[in-house]
């Protein structure tokens, strides 16, 4: 999996949701893989691929609706479209 597989998901995922919702990024890892696929594995790439997008101003990371470093520990996150 590259990381304009991942890129590509997340924006396609965003793609079908309302205006202002948000996806966990464990969807995108899921989405990638076959059914029962080890999904957890890709979750540091999934995360550090965000963080660079959240970087390029082109996504929003939060939790508890407050931005954050993606890669940083702290718990879950979301990932949306900028405002």
């Amino acid at each position: 999996m590259t990381d304009a597989d991942i890129e590509e998901r997340i924006f396609a995922l965003l793609s079908v949701r309302q205006p202002g919702a948000t996806i966990c990024p464990s969807e995108v890892a899921r989405s990638l893989l076959p059914e029962g696929g080890a999904w957890r594995e890709w979750m540091p790439q999934v995360r550090q691929v965000a963080q660079a997008l959240a970087q390029q101003h082109r996504l929003r990371v939060t939790r508890g609706g407050a931005p954050v470093d993606a890669i940083a520990p702290g718990g879950p996150i979301r990932l949306g479209l900028p405002d």
